[in-house]
């Protein structure tokens, strides 16, 4: 019998869920699990991915908790498990990614579904990787999560694997998980030119121009952070968001139809 009372703590695996036909199944999710809206609208908000609330996690009477070993706080979690039962991902790269996928698929009694949403990663991720070697310019990037303080990505976290996908250069692909950077340290990295994600830390046009003006000569640019950091679903659409950037960065010829050709 495949779980039929699904809580999901982790945004990107709720909007997994529904892609996966998990609808009527799910019954609760985080405040940040804003897709799809409409789960975002009618099911049971149980608090944020590091602020749960236990109790009313409980109350649902899951079969099932979907966690996540980054997003979700280790004590809130075994708190849960000592009571429910609790699957913990750990994804930090694209290959994880899909094995996690197809293995929702096969906990939940979705496999075919699963399978195929990650078939089409696979062949998005192979068209991008097709189209890079277009482009001879070589980019490097700091790729910035937060403000006040700065906050980049290290080289072991999923960001840093897609910016690898994209053929960026991380800058600081020699930190761990989420350092701290100062505009001097930025100006010594020598970046060519630094991402600022939507999320977690909302980034809007004026920080462009804060930045281009500390950083004489880096471009600066806005970044879907969904599509950089979402291990789910959603990256069925970062490739081709991905193609479009690298145009937009190294000034390669603009998309013409059946440009990828065939894989």
């Amino acid at each position: 019998m495949f779980p039929q009372r699904i809580i999901s703590l982790v945004p990107s695996q709720t909007e997994l869920l529904y892609d996966l036909g998990m609808d009527g199944r799910v019954v609760g999710i985080t405040k940040f699990c804003v897709h799809p809206e409409a789960w975002f609208r009618s099911i049971t908000r149980i608090g944020g991915t590091k602020t749960l609330d236990i109790e009313k996690i409980l109350s649902l009477e899951p079969d099932l908790i979907i966690a996540n070993r980054e997003e979700n706080v280790r004590e809130q979690v075994e708190a849960l498990a000592a009571h429910v039962p609790v699957w913990v991902t750990d994804v930090s790269n694209l290959d994880e990614a899909v094995e996690m996928i197809r293995e929702m698929g096969d906990r939940l009694g979705a496999a075919e579904k699963a399978d195929s949403i990650a078939k089409e990663i696979i062949l998005g991720f192979l068209r991008l990787s097709s189209y890079r070697k277009t482009i001879s310019t070589e980019i490097r990037a700091a790729y910035l999560i937060w403000k006040n303080p700065y906050m980049s990505v290290g080289g072991d976290t999923f960001i840093s694997d897609m910016l690898s996908r994209c053929g960026i250069i991380n800058v600081l692909a020699s930190e761990t998980r989420y350092p701290q950077v100062s505009i001097e340290q930025l100006r010594e990295l020598r970046p060519d030119v630094v991402l600022l994600s939507s999320e977690p830390y909302p980034f809007k046009d004026k920080h462009l121009l804060e930045l281009e003006e500390e950083l004489p000569g880096v471009k600066a640019v806005l970044v879907d952070g969904e599509l950089f950091s979402w291990f789910g679903s959603r990256l069925r659409r970062s490739p081709e968001y991905f193609r479009q950037l690298l145009e937009k960065l190294a000034g390669a010829p603009g998309f013409r139809k059946n440009a990828w050709g065939e894989i």
